[in-house]
Formats: structure tokens, C-alpha cells, sequence
């Protein structure tokens, strides 16, 4: 598998790894709507990097095979910082939920967008997030 990593420091590089998810969704075959999901999805993601962590990575790889189809093709993004971490996965899991002012789509938003979705954290140590969207 090849993987792609764009470093988030700055709101830059937080387009770049919009640009290189929707490139990668568009060669594995995902229709404009699903491109349009994955780049949002990542744009949340790189968002969340800069604003709580100042600094992370967004790596993107194409990804084949679940356990009913071993051929099937997907996109998987792991959206990685060394950042304070999350307190209460629950109430960021929560929609409407913000601490920056914003609309509160956040990581629920994420969530509803993308097929799987994991979360680590540990406060004072960093979150890792890794979500994955399906070609259908």
C-alpha cells in the first residue's frame, strides 16, 4: 500500500491534504459526491489538527478488502497529533458540540460521512483518528 502524508501546520497544508484525498478518491473510482465527502471529511479532520494541536499529520492511503469482499476498494485516512488530546469522546461525539465557535459538525459530521470510524486518545499524549470510505 502507498501512502500519502501531508503535515498540518498551517491552514496551507490543511488544502493540500483536502487536494491529495480527492485525488486518491477519484483514481480508486469514487463518484464527485463521495469525493466531495472524503475531502470534507479530511478538511474536518486537518481542521480539528490545527486548531487543538497545532501541528499533525493527515496520511491517505487506498485500501482493498473487507472480510465479505476481499476485492473491494476504499480510501482510508489517519488524521495523527501529539496535540492535548480529548477529554470527553462522548461530548465531541455529540452534534452541535463545539469549542471553537464553529457550526458543531465536527467529528459526528465525520463520523456520518465516512464508512468506519475509530478514535484514540489520551490526554496530554495526542489523538489519532482513522476513518475509511468504501467504493460501492
Amino acid at each position: 500500500m502507498t501512502q500519502s502524508c501531508v503535515e498540518v501546520k498551517s491552514e496551507w497544508e490543511i488544502v493540500a491534504a483536502r487536494q491529495a484525498g480527492r485525488n486518491l478518491a477519484k483514481e480508486i473510482g469514487f463518484g464527485t459526491v463521495d469525493q466531495a465527502r472524503i475531502a470534507t471529511a479530511i478538511s474536518e479532520l486537518a481542521r480539528n489538527i490545527y486548531l487543538y494541536a497545532q501541528q499533525g499529520t493527515i496520511c491517505i492511503e487506498r485500501v482493498i478488502g473487507i472480510s465479505d469482499n476481499p476485492f473491494q476498494q476504499g480510501i482510508k485516512i489517519i488524521a495523527s497529533d501529539q496535540g492535548p488530546g480529548i477529554n470527553d469522546i462522548r461530548q465531541v461525539m455529540e452534534d452541535g458540540f463545539t469549542t471553537s465557535g464553529g457550526l458543531g459538525a465536527g467529528l459526528p459530521g465525520v463520523k456520518r460521512l465516512m464508512d468506519d470510524f475509530q478514535i484514540e486518545t489520551n490526554v496530554g499524549e495526542g489523538t489519532v483518528i482513522t476513518v475509511t470510505k468504501w467504493l460501492r
